[in-house]
């Protein structure tokens, strides 16, 4: 059975946690999938991991939906958000759902991310669910701003900051998000977050107390050359791949490969 928004919904009130990761070509969604995963994030992080970028911004949204078309062949059941990349919705409500439109109708995607929970995206937020589209918020650090905030650092730390933070999130709910990723956050705030919405909490480096959790696969499966200090690496890959890599060029180099 595919997973919906009304099932991670009810995940939440069962304290059933949500198992999300991001993905951005065929094989890749297809083996996550298989696996389980309730939510496939095409998030904009492929500008940096797929296609070799410092930061998410440069990536466009025609670039995006390609991803994300290649994603969604694959996909028998998880619940497929796209992520909005920069500059494709901050321009006003009628922007963004222009580029949400855009990503529903040629991606056959359930949901769209968009990032930050400032009263203007509240508005934006608005605008695309009362048009039929679901949304999933992010706040916290949120990577597209990251020239503003100085870098990948963690968010939330000082009072004012976290209330901060906690109010955007309500402001999304109360727009009909139906989900928000909070990012490195500290654990505490993450908690208070996720206490006080009655929609799902995915968190990113924001501790364990959120109703469900979100890697960049890349970095899960150790194929990343850097990665951010709360991300955890549950396999090799990288070296896997390398050392297949030179076995077959060694063996076809000494004339092994095709066996005679």
């Amino acid at each position: 059975m595919a997973v919906t928004t009304q099932q991670l919904l009810r995940f939440k009130r069962e304290g059933r946690p949500i198992v999300a990761l991001t993905a951005w070509d065929y094989l890749l969604a297809q083996v996550l999938d298989q696996a389980g995963v309730d939510v496939l994030i095409v998030g904009d992080s492929l500008a940096m991991v797929a296609l070799g970028y410092s930061t998410t911004l440069p990536i466009t949204l025609d670039e995006m939906i390609h991803h994300a078309k290649a994603v969604r062949r694959a996909v028998q059941k998880a619940l497929i958000v796209v992520d909005m990349p920069f500059m494709s919705y901050q321009e006003s409500p009628k922007q963004a759902l222009r580029s949400a439109g855009r990503i529903m109708k040629t991606t056959g995607a359930e949901a769209v991310k968009l990032e930050g929970g400032y009263p203007e995206m509240s508005e934006t937020v608005a605008r695309l669910v009362q048009s039929g589209i679901a949304v999933m918020g992010h706040v916290g650090l949120t990577p597209q701003s990251v020239h503003q905030l100085g870098g990948f650092r963690q968010q939330g730390k000082s009072p004012e900051a976290g209330e901060r933070i906690l109010a955007e999130a309500i402001a999304l709910e109360q727009a009909g998000a139906f989900a928000v990723v909070l990012e490195h956050i500290p654990p505490e705030l993450a908690l208070r977050v996720t206490q006080k919405l009655t929609i799902p909490t995915i968190g990113i480096g924001a501790g364990p107390h959120c109703d469900g959790q979100v890697l960049v696969t890349a970095d899960l499966l150790g194929l990343s050359t850097w990665k951010p200090p709360f991300a955890k690496t549950y396999a090799d890959l990288r070296n896997t791949i390398a050392a297949a890599v030179q076995t077959y060029a060694q063996e076809v180099r000494e004339h092994q490969f095709p066996a005679k």
